[in-house]
C-alpha cells in the first residue's frame, strides 16, 4: 500500500503534528519520490496519482488526493461534520474544513493549474514556497521549492526574553519553549504597596497575602485581612464603619452616642436644655409650662415635663391613605407599639402584603423591595440600572466619570453624563510668569493654563559658552545649542568645523586604525568611542606567517603564545606545466600534490644519475618551489603538444585551428553538462539559433528575433548560453510560469561556431578507433633543470602518420 494509504501523523490541539523534524523531512521526501515515480495512491479510489492528474492536498496532514475524488467526498454525506461544527472532514485527519474544494493549485497555493515540468515536483509551481512555517511565533516564510508535505523548520535564531523579560537568549525561531530566569518577578501588587516576591512566572501575580489590621472608627470592632482587600472603606488611616452603635460618652458625660459608629466627633446630646423647647409630644411649650409651675431644666439628665395631652405622634406603620398615631398620654422615649395592621407595598408598586404594625418600627420598613430587576438605560448612557424594584424616573447613574480634564492634571468628579466633561474649575490666585519672570499673567488664573510666552533671550544656565539663539521658555531642558564649532571626530583622526555645538558622537567615517593591546593588529572599526576592543580580547585572526607554508596562521588572535598546529586552508592557484589546466586548491592538498610532483621529478633524476649524469635537488625540496606547485599534464596536454609540433613539422598556420582545438573551448562545462542532459533539446535550440543566424546574415533587414515557448528555469538557461556562443542577444519576458526566451540576432555579429555541441557531444560519446603503432624512440635528459613534462614529451610515441593507412 502506498503512503497514500497510510495513517495520518497524531496532531496536537493545535492542529500540529507531532513528528520531528527528521520525520517531517523524511515525509516530505517520500511524498516527493512516490509522486515523481507515480506509486502514490489516492485514498478515496485508491487508484494511483499521475503527474498530470489535477489533486488537492490537505493542509493539516498533507496527504494528496484527485481533486475530483476529493470534491465527490466533500458533496458526500459522510463528510460532513458533527452538529458543533459546520464544513467536511478530510478523509484521512479529520480535520473539518469549512471551504469546498473547487480548483487545482500547487502545493503552495499561488499558482493554478499548474503546469507539469519534467525537471520539477510533480504538481508544484516551481517557485519558493513562502508559506507561514508551523511555529507559534515564528514570522520567517518557508524559503525552499514548492513542496509536498510539512515545511522545515525555521533556520533563523531569534533572541527571545524569558516571562519577566528581565533576561533573553538566542534561539531557534518558532520554537515555543517558555524561558524563565531565576530572578524575583519584583511587579507591584493589587494592594499598591507591595511587590511580587514569586520568581520569573506567567500569568498575573498572586494578590497581596500579608496580613493587616482594620479598626473601626469607634474602635470597638478589629478584623484581620489581607492587604488590598475592601479599599474603598478606609478613610487613609486603615478605619471603616462597623455598622454597630458608636456608644462614646457625649459632653454631657451622661449619654452615649446612640449614631452609627461615624466619622468624626459625636453630635450634642439630644436632651440638652439648649436643644428641648417643647414637651415631649411637641404640643407645648416649655415656657408656657413653666408659666404652669413646672421646674426649669437645667441639665440633659433633668426630666421633661409632660404637657398631659395625648401623644399623637405619626407611627411609623401605617400607609399612604391611613395615618396610625401614638394614643399614650404626651411621654418620653419611643411610641408604641400599635395594635393596628399595615398593607405595605414594593418600592415599584408591583407587589402588596399585609403585616402587623407591632413588627414595624420604622417608616422606611412600609415599603419592601421586591426581586424584580430594572433594564433601564442610566442618564449616561452606557450603563444598565440593574437595580431591584427600581422606582427612579431618570435612573442617574452613580459612578463617577474619572475622565480626565482640559487641563491635563485633574479628573472630572461629576457622576456619569452624557457628552464632555466641564472644564476644570479649579484656579490660581498666584501670578503666572515665565521663567525669567519679565513676562506676567495676572490672576485668576485656570488650572492648566501654561506659562506665558516670552520674547525675550533665554536666561537659563547652560552646559557651552556659546551666544543663546532661543527664547524664554518654560520647559526644564533648553534646546540644544547650535552654534557652528570645530570638534575633533571620536577616534582623534581629524578636526571638522561648521559642526553644531550639541553633536557630541562625530565620526569621521575612516577606519580608527589604532594598534591594539596585542601589537600585532590595528583597530578595523569605523571611527567610534571608548576602547577599541569591545569585546576585551583581540578577535582578528593571526597574519604571522606559517613554517611549512607561508600562509598566514588565520587562528583567533594568540598574543604570548606560539601559533598553534592547524592544517592550512588557503585557497592557492594551481596549473600544469603547460598551463593549460587551471584548478584552485586548499594548501594542504597542494602541498600533497607538490610532494607527489617532487617524488616524479627526483624518481627521473634518479633515473639520469644511472646513466652517470649529476643532479640538483634544492629546487625540489624549497619552500618557493612548494608555492610554484604544478598540476599533472593529462592525455588532452600531451594530446595539444603533439598537434602544436605536428602543425609546426607541417608548417600549418597555429591560427587556422586546424585539428579544431579551440572550437570545442567555446562551450563552457556546465553548458556540456546539460547538453548530455537532454541532448534533443539542445539540438533543436542550436538549430533555431543557426537558422536565425543564417537568415539574418543573408537577409536585408539587420536584426531578426525569434520567441521561444514558455518553459522552466534550466532550459531557458541553456538557451541564454548557447546565444552567447553564437553571439546572438536574448532577454526573457513574462513571470512565471509563462516566462519565455526572446533571441535577436545581428547582421555581422551573430556567427556560427565551426563546430557545433551536438557534434562535440557525438563525438566524446562514440567510441575511438584503436591509435596507429607508435615507433619508440628512446631519449636521455642530459640537463639537470628539466622538468618532468620535457621528459614525458621526449618518451612519448613518436607517431609516422604517414604511414597510416585510412
Amino acid at each position: 500500500m502506498a503512503e497514500g494509504s497510510s495513517d495520518p501523523p497524531d496532531l496536537n490541539p493545535d492542529g500540529m503534528s507531532h513528528e520531528n523534524p527528521h520525520q517531517h523531512k523524511s515525509r516530505r521526501g517520500c511524498l516527493i519520490e512516490q509522486l515523481s515515480e507515480e506509486k502514490y495512491e489516492c485514498m478515496v479510489c485508491c487508484d494511483i496519482i499521475r503527474l498530470m492528474a489535477p489533486v488537492w492536498s490537505c493542509q493539516s496532514c498533507f496527504h494528496v488526493f484527485h481533486l475530483n475524488c476529493i470534491k465527490k467526498w466533500a458533496r458526500s454525506s459522510a463528510s460532513q461534520a458533527d452538529d458543533s461544527a459546520e464544513g467536511w472532514r478530510c478523509p484521512a485527519c479529520q480535520n473539518v474544513s469549512p471551504k469546498q474544494p473547487t480548483s487545482y493549485s500547487c502545493f503552495c497555493g499561488k499558482v493554478t493549474n499548474p503546469k507539469w515540468q519534467r525537471s520539477e515536483i510533480p504538481h508544484s509551481c516551481g517557485d519558493m514556497c513562502g508559506k507561514k512555517r508551523s511555529g507559534v511565533d515564528c514570522n520567517h516564510p518557508c524559503n525552499i521549492l514548492c513542496h509536498p508535505g510539512p515545511c522545515p523548520q525555521c533556520p533563523a535564531f531569534v533572541t527571545k526574553s524569558c516571562i519577566c523579560r528581565k533576561t533573553s537568549q538566542p534561539m531557534r525561531c518558532g520554537q515555543a519553549t517558555v524561558l524563565r530566569c531565576d530572578k524575583v518577578c519584583g511587579a507591584l501588587l493589587n494592594c499598591a504597596e507591595h511587590t511580587c516576591t514569586q520568581v520569573c512566572h506567567s500569568g498575573a501575580c498572586q494578590p497581596c497575602q500579608l496580613q493587616v489590621q482594620q479598626v473601626c472608627y469607634c474602635g470597638v470592632t478589629t478584623r484581620e485581612v489581607l492587604c488590598g482587600t475592601d479599599k474603598e472603606g478606609f478613610d487613609g488611616l486603615g478605619h471603616c464603619s462597623c455598622q454597630k452603635t458608636c456608644g462614646k460618652m457625649l459632653d454631657c458625660k451622661a449619654h452615649q452616642c446612640q449614631q452609627v459608629c461615624h466619622r468624626g466627633p459625636c453630635q450634642l446630646c439630644p436632651r440638652s436644655p439648649t436643644l428641648v423647647k417643647t414637651c415631649p409630644c411637641g404640643q407645648t411649650l416649655l415656657a408656657k409650662l413653666l408659666e404652669l409651675g413646672y421646674s426649669e431644666r437645667h441639665c440633659c439628665s433633668d426630666p421633661i415635663p409632660s404637657c398631659g395631652k395625648m401623644c399623637n405622634k405619626p407611627l411609623a406603620c401605617g400607609s399612604s391613605d391611613i395615618i396610625h398615631l401614638c394614643e399614650n398620654i404626651c411621654h418620653e422615649g419611643r411610641c408604641g407599639p400599635c395594635s393596628l395592621t399595615s398593607t405595605i407595598r414594593c418600592r415599584c408598586g408591583s407587589k402588596t402584603k399585609e403585616v402587623p404594625c407591632a413588627t414595624i418600627q420604622k417608616e422606611e420598613e412600609l415599603v419592601f423591595t421586591c426581586e424584580k430587576r430594572c433594564n433601564k438605560k442610566r442618564s449616561c448612557g452606557r450603563h444598565k440600572c440593574g437595580e431591584l424594584c427600581c422606582v427612579t424616573l431618570e435612573h442617574k447613574c452613580p459612578l463617577i466619570c474619572s475622565y480626565k480634564l482640559n487641563c491635563g492634571l485633574h479628573r472630572c468628579q461629576e457622576p456619569c453624563h452624557r457628552g464632555n466633561c466641564e472644564p476644570c474649575w479649579q484656579s490660581s490666585f498666584d501670578e503666572l510668569t515665565c521663567h525669567c519672570g519679565l513676562t506676567v499673567l495676572y490672576p485668576p488664573i485656570s488650572c492648566g493654563t501654561k506659562p506665558p510666552e516670552c520674547k525675550n533671550l533665554c536666561t537659563r544656565r547652560h552646559e557651552c559658552d556659546h551666544p543663546v539663539f532661543h527664547n524664554c521658555h518654560s520647559e526644564e531642558k533648553c534646546p540644544p545649542c547650535t552654534y557652528l564649532t570645530q570638534k575633533w571626530c571620536m577616534g582623534k583622526h581629524e578636526q571638522r568645523s561648521n559642526i553644531p555645538c550639541h553633536l557630541q558622537d562625530i565620526s569621521c567615517g575612516l577606519t580608527c586604525n589604532k594598534m591594539l593591546p596585542c601589537e600585532m593588529h590595528r583597530c578595523r572599526r569605523i571611527c567610534h568611542r571608548g576602547d577599541c576592543l569591545a569585546e576585551g580580547t583581540c578577535q582578528q585572526s593571526c597574519m604571522l606567517p606559517r613554517q611549512d607554508c607561508g600562509h598566514p596562521c588565520s587562528v583567533l588572535c594568540h598574543k604570548g603564545s606560539s601559533c598553534p598546529r592547524t592544517t592550512c586552508t588557503a585557497k592557492v592557484a594551481l596549473q600544469c606545466d603547460c598551463g593549460r589546466r587551471k584548478e584552485t586548491a586548499i594548501c594542504t592538498e597542494a602541498a600533497s600534490s607538490y610532494r607527489r610532483y617532487a617524488a616524479i621529478a627526483m624518481a627521473s633524476k634518479l633515473s639520469d644519475m644511472q646513466l652517470g649524469d649529476s643532479m640538483d635537488i634544492g629546487p625540489l625540496l624549497t619552500k618557493k618551489e612548494l608555492k610554484q606547485t604544478r598540476l599533472e599534464c593529462d592525455q588532452e596536454c600531451a594530446t595539444l603538444e603533439r598537434n602544436r609540433r605536428l602543425a609546426e613539422a607541417l608548417q600549418i598556420d597555429s591560427s587556422t585551428d586546424p585539428f579544431n582545438v579551440r572550437s570545442t573551448s567555446i562551450y563552457s562545462d556546465s553548458l556540456k553538462e546539460d547538453a548530455r542532459k537532454d541532448l534533443k533539446f539542445v539540438t533543436d535550440v542550436e538549430e533555431e539559433i543557426k537558422n536565425l543566424v543564417e537568415l539574418v546574415n543573408k537577409a536585408k533587414q539587420p536584426k531578426r528575433s525569434h520567441c521561444f515557448p514558455p518553459m522552466n528555469r534550466e532550459h531557458r538557461k541553456i538557451i541564454h548560453e548557447l546565444a552567447e556562443v553564437y553571439g546572438v542577444e536574448s532577454v526573457s519576458y513574462d513571470t512565471e510560469p509563462k516566462r519565455n526566451v526572446v533571441i535577436t540576432a545581428q547582421k555581422g555579429k551573430s556567427i556560427c561556431p565551426n563546430a557545433t555541441l551536438k557534434s562535440l557531444i557525438e563525438r566524446e560519446t562514440a567510441a575511438r578507433a584503436p591509435p596507429p603503432i607508435a615507433h619508440i624512440k628512446q631519449h636521455s635528459s642530459k640537463v639537470a633543470g628539466e622538468t618532468t613534462w620535457s621528459k614525458m614529451v621526449k618518451e612519448e610515441p613518436v607517431i609516422d602518420y604517414f604511414d597510416v593507412q585510412d
